[in-house]
């Protein structure tokens, strides 16, 4: 599952596959909360809504994007707070927790850490072999948040889990 955490909208995506192999969409959705709430309030929205996609998918990771600085900081809180959220409700439930930076996704997807929206959105819908780019922009952004963890992340697991398989840690 990919999260690409906003206190406006947030983009929850689920893709299912492995590494060499076609991935599969599973569900793609927006959080949304308005702007006229109070903080605490669209928080709270967030974590039902996170809990129940979480609930539902049970997914293996939760793969949210890492927060880094922009200039609005106001922009930087919402998405902190989100962030926040979403890796709470996957540690709930005993869900791993993986970050992404956006540079990370961008050149995961497309080949540029340097890619545009557009460029990811279109990427997304060839990888998973959509009729059409999710919208709005961070519900493809989810999807590309959980492509990739299974190309990147999902490689890290495997070495993981075959080192406990043997006793051993890294």
């Amino acid at each position: 599952m990919g999260i690409d955490p906003g206190l406006t909208r947030c983009g929850v995506g689920v893709v299912e596959g492995e590494t060499g192999r076609p991935l599969r969409l599973v569900d793609v959705g927006v959080v949304r909360t308005s702007a006229d709430l109070a903080i605490a309030q669209r928080l709270l929205s967030i974590e039902e809504a996170l809990d129940a996609w979480i609930e539902e998918h049970r997914p293996d990771v939760v793969a949210v994007e890492r927060v880094f600085a922009r200039s609005d900081v106001s922009t930087v809180m919402g998405t902190a707070q989100a962030s926040g959220i979403a890796m709470v409700c996957a540690a709930r439930r005993g869900v791993r927790v993986a970050l992404h930076t956006p540079s990370e996704v961008k050149a995961a997807v497309s080949g540029s850490g340097r890619a545009d929206k557009a460029q990811v959105g279109a990427m997304v819908t060839r990888i998973l072999r959509l009729d059409s780019t999710p919208k709005p922009a961070d519900a493809a952004d989810a999807l590309a948040l959980a492509i990739t963890h299974i190309w990147r992340g999902g490689a890290q697991s495997r070495i993981e889990a075959a080192l406990a398989a043997a006793g051993r840690t890294r």
